[in-house]
């Protein structure tokens, strides 16, 4: 199920499904972005900054009023592409609650990183929505200076109606094997936390023949170890035909001993350990430009993809167009 892509005129929406803005200037100025551009822009009822909560809280608002913004969005036929204003906490008290057949009849761009990969995850497995961008968020990196590289690829993939194809800045080397230069699966995934929070339950995607992405922030390299071994019980490593790694921002740990993240890589996956045996070994590409970081790419959940290596370069390509 796909939504249709953005043109100049379009009725953009905002909302909070999860953490509140972390300041008016935030949302204004990622209004006046858009309104530059062409486009109009209606927000959230419930678009709360956090200051102005009545008490301090990680939640833009009760569940009941943030799922009544995103139900809003998706019945509003003006509405053409639904924002995270940013991510934080919270999406996921809200997915047993949505209404799919609304979100199925009212197919829409959904954008966001980070607290959002529950959100997609259940709209993508409930829906078949395939329209879910793991991408910049208006109160975070689209209200300020906007990275160049990042408007290029956000704009590109919100506007295209063909394969995005080939993604610039792919890493130079890969740990995908001779033996298997190019492999193509499904996108899933996104913030690696968030993700693991979902396994168990209906909002688990599908692990056989993905190819699933993972960033994070600010947990310690012990908690991403746990998180890893996690996901290799729950066999993820099993069924996936390569792990996509992105920025892992101040993922450190200076209060105890600890390891470098390289380290726990080298353990989790073949080419570098032994999950599986070594003359199969799961591909890991880590370095690549999305996450918590300005720079990032616009990646559609649900797409196809292919990893094609060479001695001289890595190639990740967006086989599927998620827009009409």
């Amino acid at each position: 199920m796909l939504a249709k892509a953005l043109r100049p005129g379009d009725v953009i929406g905002i909302i909070a499904p999860a953490s509140p803005a972390r300041s008016q200037e935030r949302i204004t100025k990622s209004v006046e972005y858009f309104e530059r551009l062409g486009y109009r822009v209606e927000l959230g009822k419930h678009l709360n900054v956090a200051s102005s909560l009545p008490s301090p809280s990680y939640l833009a608002a009760s569940d009941k009023d943030r799922l009544a913004d995103l139900h809003a969005m998706f019945r509003n036929k003006r509405i053409k592409a639904i924002f995270y204003q940013r991510g934080g906490f919270g999406s996921i008290r809200l997915l047993d609650k949505i209404d799919y057949d609304l979100v199925r009849a009212n197919p829409k761009i959904i954008v966001g990183y980070s607290d959002a990969t529950s959100l997609f995850a259940a709209l993508h497995k409930k829906t078949g929505l395939a329209s879910c961008f793991f991408g910049p968020m208006p109160g975070v990196d689209l209200w300020d200076t906007v990275d160049p590289f990042t408007e290029e690829h956000f704009w590109r993939a919100m506007t295209n109606t063909k394969p995005l194809g080939e993604l610039a800045d792919a890493p130079r080397r890969s740990g995908i094997s001779a033996r298997h230069p190019v492999i193509e699966g499904r996108l899933i995934g996104g913030n690696l936390t968030v993700f693991c929070s979902l396994l168990g339950t209906p909002y688990q995607p599908s692990f056989r023949n993905s190819i699933p992405i993972f960033e994070e922030i600010e947990e310690k390299p012990r908690k991403i170890d746990a998180l890893f071994a996690q996901l290799r019980l729950a066999g993820l490593f099993h069924h996936s035909k390569a792990i996509l790694l992105g920025y892992f921002t101040n993922c450190v740990d200076t209060d105890a001993p600890t390891r470098s993240l390289e380290e726990i890589f080298n353990d989790y996956f073949p080419s570098r350990g032994a999950v599986r045996p070594a003359r199969d070994p799961l591909p890991l590409i880590t370095g690549l430009p999305f996450g918590h970081e300005p720079r990032m790419w616009t990646l559609p959940l649900g797409a196809k993809v292919r990893v094609t290596q060479s001695r001289e370069k890595t190639v990740i390509s967006i086989l599927d167009s998620p827009l009409v």
